[in-house]
C-alpha cells in the first residue's frame, strides 16, 4: 500500500533537487499550486518545481494530517496539510495550506499522478 509515499515525497521536496523528486512523479502528472497555476505533464511539473527550488532558499517542507480518502490495488488518494518556510531574496518567507494527492501504482512503485494545493 502507498502509506510511505507522503513522507517520502515530502522528504524529496525538502532536498530541493529535481533528481530526487523526479522518480516519484508520473509522466502525465498534473500539479496545481496554491496560486492556481496548473502544471500538466512531468516536464511542466519539473520546470515549476525547479523554479520554486531556485526561488526558496533552505526550504523546510512539512506534510501533516494525512487522511486517506480512497485506496484500491492500483490507485490511492489522500488529503493533507502542508507548511513551508525558507528565504526568498534573502528574506524570511513561509506558507501553509491544504492539499489533495492522487497516486497510481506502476511497475516502479507508487507515483504522484495529481496534486492540488490550496492556501
Amino acid at each position: 500500500m502507498p502509506d510511505a509515499f507522503p513522507a517520502a515525497y515530502a522528504l524529496a521536496l525538502r532536498s530541493q533537487r529535481w533528481e530526487v523528486v523526479a522518480p516519484l512523479i508520473h509522466d502525465e502528472a498534473c500539479v496545481t499550486f496554491s496560486n492556481g497555476a496548473v502544471h500538466s505533464g512531468k516536464g511542466a511539473v519539473q520546470r515549476a518545481f525547479e523554479a520554486n527550488f531556485a526561488a526558496i532558499e533552505n526550504e523546510d517542507y512539512q506534510v501533516t494530517e494525512i487522511v486517506w480518502c480512497d485506496r484500491t490495488a492500483d490507485r490511492a488518494s489522500y488529503t493533507f496539510r502542508f507548511a513551508w518556510q525558507g528565504r526568498i531574496a534573502g528574506q524570511p518567507a513561509s506558507g501553509a495550506g491544504t492539499g489533495t494527492a492522487t497516486l497510481i501504482l506502476t511497475e516502479g512503485g507508487w507515483l504522484l499522478l495529481a496534486e492540488a494545493l490550496h492556501p
